[in-house]
């Protein structure tokens, strides 16, 4: 089963330095019919104006993966980190016992465009932890790149819970993904778009997979994220 959740059902606000869309609740968008997904919590879309950005703020107990399209994100954080992400770029901080992390537009003239997403972690507790890597467009294009997971193979950065998160730049042939029994699925289309299965996305779209043994993701010019989800 396929359930697709389209770009304008999604929440939105615009504050002006953020323009932002909400795939699942978050902050004051609440809709009961869209609380996440297994343990897929958040997917936010959002678009930071130059030199604007979020505040130091705390977190704790979550996974938070961010994935830059266009521009570039700088991070600080508590634990003494201090990086600017970009295109092709995954980041993972684990905020565990607690973090306080700041992320900013560094560029004055050009904005940024990037999902924030968080994960539900497996354990409460740990301590927190940052991780981030690069993958090359040559690794993503025309096949899904392993990005995220809970063993951290292929390179991948490390998550703490049970979810694996593939990109992937579609060419125009069609790539597939196999998923194991009692595994679920959720497609992100970032940017292009895209035949799910024969069902086609547009950027913005998401699509939760239950009892799917196999997806097929066609498109030519289109960026997506897919999650194997417990």
């Amino acid at each position: 089963m396929i359930t697709i959740r389209r770009a304008e059902e999604r929440g939105h606000a615009d504050h002006g330095w953020l323009n932002t869309y909400h795939t699942f609740s978050f902050a004051d968008y609440h809709d009961p019919q869209h609380m996440g997904f297994r343990a897929l919590r958040v997917i936010n879309e959002d678009r930071v104006g130059p030199g604007q950005g979020f505040g130091t703020h705390a977190h704790r107990d979550m996974e938070i993966v961010s994935y830059v399209l266009e521009g570039a994100l700088a991070h600080r954080d508590s634990m003494g980190t201090g990086s600017v992400i970009r295109p092709g770029e995954v980041q993972r901080m684990s905020a565990g016992t607690g973090v306080l992390h700041s992320e900013t537009n560094p560029s004055a003239e050009e904005g940024v465009h990037f999902l924030q997403i968080w994960i539900l972690p497996a354990e409460r507790g740990i301590p927190p932890s940052y991780e981030q890597k690069k993958f090359e467009d040559e690794q993503r294009r025309g096949t899904l790149r392993l990005v995220a997971s809970p063993d951290a193979r292929d390179g991948s950065v490390t998550l703490r819970q049970d979810v694996e998160i593939y990109s992937g730049l579609l060419d125009g042939a069609p790539v597939s993904h196999d998923f194991g029994p009692n595994r679920h699925g959720w497609v992100q289309v970032a940017r292009g778009s895209v035949e799910l299965n024969g069902q086609t996305l547009q950027a913005g779209d998401g699509a939760a997979i239950s009892d799917e043994p196999r997806v097929t993701l066609k498109g030519d010019g289109a960026e997506v994220l897919l999650f194997d989800l417990n």
